[in-house]
């Protein structure tokens, strides 16, 4: 009895011991995390950046988007994003902890205010404190933002595969249309794009595109049955 009890003292003291490891480590890149937003944005001023990106002559507005589209961007990319306040929780939790059993920084969890954050302001490389500059940077876009002036913004930067960057151009060079011309099919190949641009880009693995927008179809129509639940 005693031995048992001395165990579970020793394993109750390990538990915390690296809990407080945890959240010193964390706090550490916080703070790294802080200092690299602070530095994005005396660098690249958000309101400069953003209203740089509304004047480009190709930039599309929501109301020039077909619903198709707009509902399959936010199936596949971000199922909570009209709910949300700039994170998913569940989802960073999720991706760290594949992260610490992979010993990688594969997944980052990000919604789409995240992603919109870190092509707009920081590097692509995968570092923690920069995923915590991203968070700071997406609280700031919620914050300055709303919902549907982010998703423009989102869909207007995002790179689509064969050099197109937004919308308009990938809707354009896939399909010959402009984005409300666009059918449901095209919607659903256009928004499964960005996930993996050159592997499923319709002109370099037309089977992929297909297998793409397929899974695009039903991620769709499992997000409307769960919406409707």
């Amino acid at each position: 009895m005693k031995v048992i009890k001395a165990v579970g003292r020793w394993t109750l003291r390990i538990g915390l011991g690296l809990a407080l490891a945890a959240v010193i480590i964390l706090g550490f890149f916080a703070v790294k995390g802080a200092v690299l937003y602070s530095d994005a944005m005396e660098e690249n001023p958000m309101e400069t950046t953003v209203e740089l990106i509304r004047q480009r002559e190709d930039f599309v507005l929501i109301d020039e988007l077909p619903d198709y589209y707009i509902n399959a961007v936010k199936a596949v990319e971000d199922r909570k994003f009209d709910t949300h306040c700039g994170i998913n929780i569940l989802s960073i939790c999720r991706a760290l902890w594949h992260d610490i059993c992979t010993l990688s920084f594969e997944q980052g969890g990000s919604t789409i205010t995240q992603q919109l954050a870190k092509n707009l302001f920081f590097t692509q490389e995968k570092k923690p404190e920069r995923k915590f500059a991203e968070i700071y940077a997406a609280f700031a876009l919620e914050k300055k933002y709303s919902k549907n002036e982010i998703f423009e913004l989102y869909v207007n930067t995002i790179y689509f595969g064969s050099g197109y960057y937004g919308i308009a151009a990938a809707s354009e060079g896939y399909c010959g249309k402009i984005p409300m011309e666009l059918s449901e099919y095209e919607c659903a190949m256009l928004a499964g794009l960005p996930n993996a641009p050159t592997a499923y880009s319709p002109d370099t693995s037309p089977e992929l595109a297909e297998q793409r927008t397929k899974q695009v179809f039903k991620a769709v129509e499992d997000w409307a049955a769960s919406v409707e639940g």
